[in-house]
């Protein structure tokens, strides 16, 4: 215990927890919204997008997250484009995209002289090493994802349940869907640096679904999943920073462990 109150007061550390937070905050709102309308997989797609982003980035010599954040972006929207002009459903665009992603950054990487320390720690996280700029840029985020669930609460309450009801009394379902995947886009790039493109996804959706087992008010499910989300990266790291384990395993392990209890929970009190 003493190891870790010392661990704490290094300046890396309290980035690291400080970004961890809000990107967990962040992504815990967003993934409420993705698994309600099936969209869960779009982390699952853009991270592995990601990995072509970074690969292209280390080959230039450029700081991947300048490089990461708009191409990602895009390709969030590229993800909600085709399924509306082509034929096809929204998962047969996540899984080209991720693809397409996966295949570059294989390719641009072995351009580059192979798999290295940096490609690596993208893959698999390392949040020991967030910058300040990421971390400024983490709460600024997930702050901005707190103002617009705020601002656009009922248009997105409605879209997320009713999308053919909303268009009818008017509201704007395309802006909605857009604004969701550009947030979902930056979360996921911002997540990167916490479990890595192999594992962010986990950050929307295991505190969405544990949330979802309560089977509680939509208000209360947001705030239970932030909750969650937040609370998975700070047991997750205090577990890394006592076992010497990498950080990003051990906040996916405890997000699981945190379904898994709710689960069998909700399961007992159901059955009973």
């Amino acid at each position: 215990m003493s190891g870790i109150l010392e661990s704490l007061q290094y300046a890396f550390v309290q980035r690291a927890l400080l970004a961890g937070l809000f990107i967990a905050l962040g992504c815990g709102l967003l993934g409420v919204f993705l698994v309600l309308r099936r969209y869960a997989m779009i982390g699952e797609g853009l991270s592995h997008f990601a990995f072509g982003t970074v690969g292209l980035a280390l080959l230039l010599g450029w700081t991947p997250l300048y490089v990461a954040l708009p191409l990602v972006a895009l390709a969030s929207l590229v993800i909600l484009y085709l399924p509306e002009r082509a034929a096809m459903y929204g998962d047969a665009a996540i899984g080209m995209v991720s693809a397409v992603g996966v295949a570059a950054g294989v390719l641009l990487s072995s351009l580059g002289g192979g798999f290295n320390v940096d490609l690596f720690s993208f893959l698999f996280g390392d949040i020991l090493s967030v910058s300040r700029a990421e971390t400024r840029l983490a709460v600024g985020l997930a702050l901005g994802v707190v103002t617009l669930i705020a601002l656009f609460y009922h248009e997105l309450f409605a879209v997320t349940f009713d999308e053919a009801g909303a268009r009818v009394v008017g509201i704007r379902a395309s802006r909605i869907n857009r604004l969701l995947a550009l947030l979902t886009a930056l979360m996921v790039v911002l997540g990167i640096r916490v479990v890595g493109t192999m594992l962010v996804s986990s950050l929307l959706i295991f505190p969405a679904v544990t949330a979802l087992q309560f089977r509680r008010g939509f208000r209360a499910t947001l705030v239970l999943a932030a909750v969650l989300g937040t609370t998975s990266v700070l047991a997750g790291l205090l577990l890394s920073l006592a076992l010497d384990a990498p950080a990003g395993a051990a906040i996916v392990l405890v997000n699981a462990a945190a379904f898994a209890a709710a689960f069998l929970a909700t399961r007992h009190v159901r059955a009973a």
